[in-house]
């Protein structure tokens, strides 16, 4: 049976279900509902902004974006964001559905803390990040009606969550910190690791192999 939160209904589908049953079993419960929640504010600005999507690939990039941070998905050398975003593909591959739905999918999870780029992109891509952006950033929060934050919220808690997700931000990147270059993923590090050091894009560049 469908369930519909805040007016947005969850699919009643194999494919949502096994989704749902990956990431329940590969996180903690503030990925889990933050998944969740994305999945939701996403879903709610992408009507308001007049985009057709697929609830299904919605769902999936939503709920696979932070499973790169998880002990049963992350790699050593390589961005979060991918491990998450060739987990989805893999997925979608397996449930039947096309490469460029795969894709889409892909670029939504391996994009979504790129600034601004995914809004140009398929809905597929630009749902995750809608969602992001809401939950993590606070993002055109008054977007969201009261009464549509209080019924998601009821439904999927986020006690403590700002501090919370930071943690699983630090825990899921801090043995690789090389991976963070270029990203605002090196803020997280620098905050709980005084001794991180940022790589410098300034001096990569007059340090590298060219002569003058």
């Amino acid at each position: 049976m469908s369930e519909t939160i805040a007016g947005i209904t969850i699919p009643d589908t194999e494919l949502v279900r096994d989704a749902t049953t990956v990431v329940r079993q590969s996180t903690d419960d503030t990925l889990f509902h933050h998944s969740r929640r994305v999945f939701l504010w996403g879903m709610l600005k992408a009507a308001a902004q007049g985009l057709q999507t697929d609830p299904e690939l919605a769902y999936v990039g939503a709920m696979f974006h932070d499973l790169g941070l998880t002990s049963s998905y992350r790699t050593s050398d390589r961005r979060f964001e991918i491990d998450g975003a060739e987990a989805a593909y893999r997925f979608l591959q397996e449930h039947g559905r096309s490469h460029d739905e795969a894709r889409d999918v892909w670029l939504g999870i391996a994009l979504h803390t790129t600034p601004e780029v995914p809004h140009h992109l398929a809905p597929e891509v630009a749902v995750v990040t809608l969602g992001v952006e809401t939950d993590v950033l606070g993002i055109d929060l008054d977007q969201i009606t009261e009464a549509q934050r209080l019924e998601v919220v009821a439904a999927h808690p986020r006690p403590d969550f700002k501090n919370r997700i930071l943690h699983a931000f630090y825990d899921g990147m801090a043995d690789r910190p090389q991976t963070t270059f270029g990203t605002m993923n090196d803020d997280v590090l620098a905050h709980f690791d005084p001794a991180f050091q940022r790589q410098d894009f300034v001096q990569t560049i007059h340090d590298n192999a060219w002569p003058e």
